[in-house]
């Protein structure tokens, strides 16, 4: 980078000078050397990648001068910020509990106290009258600390022991403990830098856990004898494919230890009686290219939902004794308009969750293979079935909210066809639904892709002409963005807000064809599509581009990052959440966390055609001496899936290519990762930030 450009950069970043210094943060490029290699005949050249270095003071440094640049632009917001957070945790009630789940003897549920920042963890007897007992207090352990996460928390098949793993880093690595529920004595027993994965055996002393590689991947399962030493511990399992993740877990009738490896197109399952932990597990099904497959296991069958000659799978079944795939029969047969999503079983009922046209539906068969139902009423809504740790019950448990209902938790009898409301989640002050409208449209995709858009505003603020507009999509893994319900969310709906969610492809909404023509060679479709949405609500009334504001996160700030290079016309303001922007340099990257297992959802760039494709739409590498409109970006230091680095550069490049004067902030959160701030109260204070950051760019009065 040339000197001139730096002076340059300078002088265009004091102009904007709202409330801020003019000493601005401005990656010192003329003081680094650029990076440069060649790959398929193109010379990458990275001029910020030495941001990439924690260890260089200079790093440290400027992020710490971007975060006080922030606060000084932001600093005529602080007033607001206290006001927004006060009226967004009005709304919560802060001493809570949750629907108590009962497994055997004991009812288990959570709770939350006022003015404390994380849950308790309690059961009592299911007697008249037993005592509460707290079992795990997570404010304990996060006292001090600036971060705090749980990973596990299990309790053994007896209810004696407790297997817990926290991490106070944000990195996701967690140290495995110990407690005994009787004495209240915590072993000696500590197994650091474990993933999320726990799983105990039917003896009540043996645990297998799950480690990971230096890349961060879950490749290796390990057992663990309570009371012995951990250096002893054996290695029962080692994902040697760099794009397949290992996990442990157990049928829900606590017959069989599952242990599955996946990647994002094949899985492999080995299986174990749960009672003879030493045992050796077995293969289930060897793993084939593109086929995916789980298993649940019900009176004597396993039933495997499968994709093998199934776009949206289908559920097959085979006795537990004759496993072979030539055995198995179809159960339910796959069909081109519903996904089917999961499947739960219990001692007379299968469970069944699917999507049919954008929706999710849950079905259950009763032991004599009859199937019914579960109605819902709203037309755009989310049903999910819960945990469910009982296997001999008629009751289901589900959740389901929709943009205007807050989460409800309801049991469902299976047998008389019932359901029972458990708890609402209440909303403090003046709320009241029916003064809210949820609608779902859709726009058209360049291609004739008819895309859903799901809105909620307040009636009565719902006035002829465009209103402000928080426009939000996500779009990647198959994960779909179903609409929800949030408190938090008032604070917009109430000051004349339309809320809206893109169902881009790259999610799994529509069924999983919506999912594979957003990945790979069609991931562009993403982009595109989130972009017919903005335009349909403009072209349709809802709002302007002075009004809409647009956020996404992690893979959703890969979207933010694509569409604002594509069309920044379309947009007043931006929020990019720990945003995958720096998409050809990290995946080029074996070593980081993610790379290898992630080729089936990018691609491979050593692949040109690959290489070519994201290359073409790399939110770093597509930076454009063009006006832009106004942009909080966010990162985390500890941050595991997306590296800190790689918003930092994105802001860093935009601060040397933009023509315009808009706004453009980069905040790090120094103590946490991926998930921002773990406490409920330091999360609503993050989101009163980034609303404060969205009423100022469209000059909201307060």
């Amino acid at each position: 980078m040339k000197i001139y450009l730096l002076l340059s950069l300078i002088f265009a970043l004091c102009l904007p000078a709202i409330t801020a210094k003019c000493d601005v943060p401005v990656a010192p490029t003329a003081r680094q050397q650029p990076e440069s290699k060649e790959i398929h005949g193109i010379t990458l050249t990275d001029p910020y990648a030495w941001l990439r270095n924690r260890e260089n003071k200079e790093v440290m440094s400027y992020l710490k001068n971007e975060n006080l640049y922030t606060s000084e632009i932001m600093q005529d917001t602080e007033d607001l910020q206290k006001w927004l957070f006060e009226e967004m945790k009005s709304r919560i009630k802060e001493t809570d509990l949750s629907v108590p789940s009962r497994i055997d003897s004991y009812y288990y549920y959570s709770r939350t106290e006022q003015g404390k920042q994380y849950k308790i963890h309690c059961r009592r007897g299911i007697e008249e009258g037993a005592p509460e007992e707290i079992i795990f207090d997570e404010n304990k352990y996060a006292e001090g600390k600036p971060y705090f996460a749980l990973g596990a928390l299990e309790v053994s098949p007896n209810h004696n022991i407790l297997a817990f793993s926290i991490d106070n880093s944000g990195a996701e690595k967690f140290e495995l403990a110990f407690l005994n529920l009787v004495t209240g004595q915590t072993y000696p027993d500590r197994i650091a830098s474990t993933t999320y994965g726990v799983e105990w055996a039917e003896d009540n002393k043996t645990v297998f856990y799950t480690l990971m590689d230096d890349t961060g991947r879950a490749c290796r399962i390990q057992k663990h004898r309570l009371g012995e030493e951990v250096a002893s511990d054996t290695q029962v399992y080692l994902e040697e494919d760099g794009q397949f993740w290992a996990g442990i877990g157990k049928t829900r009738d606590r017959k069989y230890l599952v242990l599955g490896a996946s990647s994002s197109t094949s899985s492999e399952v080995r299986i174990l009686d749960a009672s003879t932990p030493d045992g050796e597990f077995k293969i289930f099904r060897p793993r084939q290219k593109g086929v995916e497959y789980g298993l649940v296991h019900q009176n004597g069958y396993f039933y495997i939902l499968t994709n093998e000659n199934a776009v949206n799978f289908k559920v097959m079944r085979t006795r537990d004794n004759e496993i072979e795939p030539e055995k198995w029969q179809e159960f339910i047969a796959a069909r081109d308009d519903v996904l089917v999503d999961d499947v739960d079983a219990f001692a007379d009922y299968l469970v069944i969750s699917e999507r049919e046209n954008g929706l999710q539906k849950i079905r259950y068969f009763d032991k004599d293979g009859q199937f019914k139902h579960i109605p819902f009423d709203e037309a755009v809504y989310s049903a999910e079935v819960d945990e469910n740790p009982e296997f001999k019950t008629s009751i289901v448990r589900y959740r389901y909210t929709s943009l205007t209902t807050p989460q409800s938790i309801f049991d469902f009898d299976m047998a008389t066809g019932k359901a029972e409301l458990k708890k609402q989640t209440e909303v403090l002050g003046t709320f009241d639904k029916t003064n809210y409208q949820s609608e779902r449209i859709f726009a058209k995709a360049p291609d004739g892709t008819m895309v859903p858009i799901s809105l909620v505003y307040r009636k009565d603020m719902r006035k002829k002409g465009p209103a402000k507009t928080y426009l939000t999509g996500y779009g990647s893994y198959g994960s779909s963005f179903d609409p929800y319900f949030s408190s938090i969310r008032l604070t917009l709906l109430d000051r004349g807000f339309i809320y809206a969610i893109a169902h881009i492809r790259g999610g799994q909404e529509m069924g999983r064809p919506w999912y594979d023509n957003g990945k790979l060679l069609n991931k562009k479709n993403t982009f595109t599509d989130f972009v017919s949405c903005a335009e349909h609500l403009i072209e349709q009334g809802y709002t302007d581009r002075e009004l809409l504001v647009i956020n996404g996160g992690s893979a959703g700030g890969l979207l933010m990052g694509a569409v604002v290079n594509m069309r920044p016309d379309l947009f007043k303001a931006v929020i990019a959440d720990v945003p995958f922007v720096d998409v050809i340099n990290t995946m080029l990257d074996p070593s980081l966390p993610l790379v290898r297992e992630e080729y089936e959802e990018w691609g491979n760039p050593n692949e040109k055609e690959y290489f070519d494709y994201m290359y073409s739409y790399s939110p770093y590498d597509n930076i454009k001496a063009q006006d832009y409109p106004a942009m909080l970006v966010t990162a985390g230091l500890n941050d595991p899936r997306v590296s800190y680095w790689e918003p930092a550069k994105f802001v860093a490049r935009l601060r040397t290519m933009k023509t315009d004067r808009n706004l453009l902030l980069l905040k790090t959160n120094l103590d946490a990762g991926h998930a921002g701030a773990s406490g409920r109260y330091d999360y609503i204070k993050e989101i009163a930030f980034e609303y404060a950051f969205i009423f100022k760019m469209l000059g909201v009065k307060f």
